[in-house]
């Protein structure tokens, strides 16, 4: 998990690229908010994790429109989730 979530968020979906190299990963906070963020994983990395953005700081009511918004940020995500 990436140092920019926090440990006591759930992380209820993780889409992937075919590819292996980008990802966003959909949570709940604790007080029952919802977010998201982009990830990628480059060889530089050493296969890590590494945000890409700052979406994680958004807050959504429910877990679909946090996909939404999600899929509206992330221009590959949107085909992959066929949304």
């Amino acid at each position: 998990m990436s140092s920019r979530l926090d440990r006591s968020w759930l992380v209820l979906a993780s889409h992937q690229t075919a590819e292996a190299d980008r990802c966003v990963d959909i949570f709940r906070r604790p007080e029952g908010t919802f977010g998201f963020e982009e990830f990628r994983r480059d060889p530089e990395d050493m296969g890590r994790w590494t945000p890409v953005s700052y979406f994680s700081g958004w807050q959504y009511p429910t877990e679909d429109e946090t996909l939404d918004a999600a899929c509206a940020s992330v221009p590959w995500l949107g085909p992959l989730v066929s949304r």
